[in-house]
């Protein structure tokens, strides 16, 4: 069974090798241009770390995805052009999530994580990244339109809206118990 917690410094080793795995998988898979082996830098994910909003995928005895979960208003979905979000309500948005190619399930488990906790989710991926595509929408992503990350490169933009999950009252940092079963 798989379970979300936060990482820890001591994750960083793991998590690189995860994005490096997801890297290399997306440019066989015809999308080079996303991520390259250029993103994301550990610099990224150490911030991440230190900010809470890194969080890794486990069984048992290891790690086997990883996320980051962002509370807050997203700058590049700001602007959204040919469509427009569910609503305008507070959100959190799913970055940089990736497996290690080992076990199922990475994605949904990630988003039913996230869906226990929050009614309104972000997500955005290249045009190129099918699989990532059919991930979002199997899981209930409605296709919103396009928006454009930092360096102007396109991408779509998804939306998941339900009334299972909730925000923290003063929209403070989330708050995650991990040791419940749902």
């Amino acid at each position: 069974m798989l379970k979300v917690r936060k990482a820890t410094a001591a994750d960083i080793s793991k998590i690189m090798a995860i994005y490096r795995y997801a890297q290399d998988y997306m440019i066989r898979s015809g999308n080079p241009n996303q991520w390259g082996h250029f993103y994301p830098k550990q610099e990224l994910i150490r911030d991440d770390i230190e900010k809470g909003s890194c969080m890794v995928i486990c069984d048992e005895s290891e790690i086997h995805g990883v996320f980051a979960l962002v509370e807050g208003t997203e700058p590049t979905y700001e602007y959204i052009e040919n469509g427009e979000w569910l609503n305008e309500d507070s959100y959190v948005t799913i970055h940089r999530i990736a497996g290690d190619g080992q076990v199922h399930g990475i994605f949904q488990c990630a988003a039913d994580f996230c869906k226990g906790l929050f009614s309104n989710i972000r997500i955005d991926t290249h045009e190129n990244n099918t699989t990532m595509q059919r991930q979002i929408e199997k899981n209930g992503f409605r296709k919103c339109g396009i928006i454009y990350v930092s360096d102007g490169s396109p991408r779509i933009a998804y939306h998941w809206k339900g009334d299972r999950g909730r925000f923290s009252g003063d929209r403070g940092r989330f708050s995650v118990s991990f040791g419940e079963e749902k």
